[in-house]
């Protein structure tokens, strides 16, 4: 079994394909176990040293026989991770539409002239949601996108169960939550500071926290949602019906709490290098964002969320091996 992941350069990608490489199989058609016999990674940057394991290709989901070189003639897996994120996608309409939105139609494409439709997982987002909320949405709740980056993550959803409709690949999506705690550097995403309140003081520097203490937070570990990529690929179509996207499961935090779990865990002189900076873009971004959600569904098909955001700390401590 050949495997493509889209965004392979990523943090999540990149840990994604690490895991399938270390487990060495996956879950495929009618139930069966194949040998991972091949992962390519598909992103415009990589880390500075990649595991051989890997092929890696460097290019634009877009540019003329990118698409072709990546999944060869015989790919049976594709997860596609690849997009400009949030405030990126708002901050640069054309972009946003061109990565997000043609360049997964370009994907499924590719994968349609496949011999044999490929099982294909999409990273959606909870930014599928917004305006008038209810206080805890549930699988009920219909998507009402309010930044361009929801919308184009609700269209690849329709485009990915339409594409599976017709037989071209056998498609499941996944409307992720912020995914916390990030390494790394802060990037593009309204969602950044999340993760930058906890790493950034962790590692000794300053943090500017663009929202109010009171903002919640819908999250998941990188830990858990690598598994949920996982498991999404190696549900049976039958179990996933007709519905082919799942919200899934997470803990809402607020950011005060976030803050207080840190300083149980680090100290007072970690916390205290948390800033308080108003910035009203992302601000207007994350305010359309819900925070409470009922995920029955998901976890009937068997997704799993944290058991508690000190939890997601402490995994973050360990995983980078920081002393506190």
């Amino acid at each position: 079994m050949k495997v493509l992941i889209t965004g392979g350069g990523g943090f999540l990608g990149y840990r994604l394909a690490q895991a399938i490489a270390t487990r060495g199989h996956l879950i495929g058609h009618a139930g069966v176990e194949h040998a991972v016999t091949g992962i390519t990674l598909l992103d415009t940057t990589f880390p500075p040293e990649v595991d051989a394991r890997f092929t890696c290709i460097t290019g634009d989901l877009l540019a003329p026989g990118t698409l072709e070189r990546a999944l060869g003639g015989d790919t049976a897996s594709v997860f596609h991770l690849a997009a400009v994120v949030s405030g990126g996608a708002e901050a640069d309409f054309d972009l946003g539409m061109r990565v997000n939105l043609d360049g997964t139609r370009a994907l499924l494409e590719a994968c349609r002239r496949l011999a044999r439709p490929p099982r294909f997982v999409f990273a959606s987002s909870v930014a599928a949601f917004g305006g008038a909320l209810p206080a805890v949405l549930d699988d009920s709740t219909t998507p009402n996108p309010q930044t361009s980056y929801g919308m184009q993550k609700v269209v690849g959803e329709y485009l990915t169960a339409e594409y599976g409709r017709r037989g071209f690949v056998d498609g499941r999506g996944l409307r992720l939550p912020t995914i916390v705690v990030r390494p790394g550097k802060p990037n593009l995403a309204a969602s950044s500071f999340a993760s930058g309140i906890i790493r950034e003081p962790l590692n000794g520097e300053r943090s500017l926290c663009p929202v109010p203490d009171s903002t919640g937070v819908w999250m998941l570990s990188p830990r858990k949602v690598v598994e949920a990529f996982v498991h999404a690929h190696e549900l049976d179509s039958q179990a996933w019906g007709v519905n082919r996207v799942v919200n899934l499961p997470g803990i809402g935090v607020t950011v005060r709490e976030m803050v207080d779990t840190l300083g149980r865990i680090a100290g007072k002189s970690v916390v205290d290098r948390v800033e308080f900076v108003a910035d009203e873009r992302i601000q207007r971004i994350v305010r359309t964002w819900p925070v409470n959600f009922r995920t029955d569904r998901a976890l009937r098909l068997g997704f799993q969320a944290d058991a508690g955001f000190e939890g997601i700390v402490r995994d973050f401590i360990d995983d980078q091996g920081i002393k506190v």
